[in-house]
């Protein structure tokens, strides 16, 4: 028997939430909740003194895992590499399945945000594309095309 019961989320540290949480509004997601957290437990957790954070917890309509959003008020935020490509270690991509990949496309190119690569199809099977989002976070696409 497993350890594990469940996913649960996936946490990113972003340096403006409010930019970030409605990236992903935009893209379907709802806000499940937003607050800030301090003191000895988020100290203990994230393994620093005198934390503080403000965060979002986001999912798909219907439930699932959620999509963890962050951003720290004390100490101040790390720069990462907003244009890391697939190949740097790492978190490099949060997905999702959706209805119709390039209409979503089109809709974020509208808002800005420019795809990786291309749109491309997999064994008849799936259609797939890679839209840097806020801050350089890569969001996959999966429509099954089937």
């Amino acid at each position: 028997m497993s350890p594990i019961r469940s996913f649960d989320h996936v946490g990113i540290t972003v340096a403006d939430l409010d930019a970030a949480v409605a990236f992903f509004l935009k893209l379907g997601l709802e806000l499940e909740g937003r607050t800030f957290l301090e003191g000895e437990f988020l100290d203990t957790v994230v393994g620093l003194s005198d934390a503080r954070t403000e965060m979002a917890m986001l999912r798909a309509p219907g439930g699932g895992a959620g999509l963890e959003l962050a951003t720290f008020i004390r100490p101040e935020h790390q720069p990462g590499s907003p244009g890391a490509m697939s190949t740097e270690l790492g978190l490099r991509s949060v997905a999702f399945v959706v209805d119709d990949v390039r209409a979503i496309v089109e809709q974020l190119a509208a808002d800005g945000y420019g795809l990786v690569g291309g749109v491309g199809d997999y064994e008849s099977t799936w259609r797939m594309a890679s839209v840097r989002g806020p801050e350089g976070i890569i969001v996959s696409l999966a429509q099954r095309i089937d």
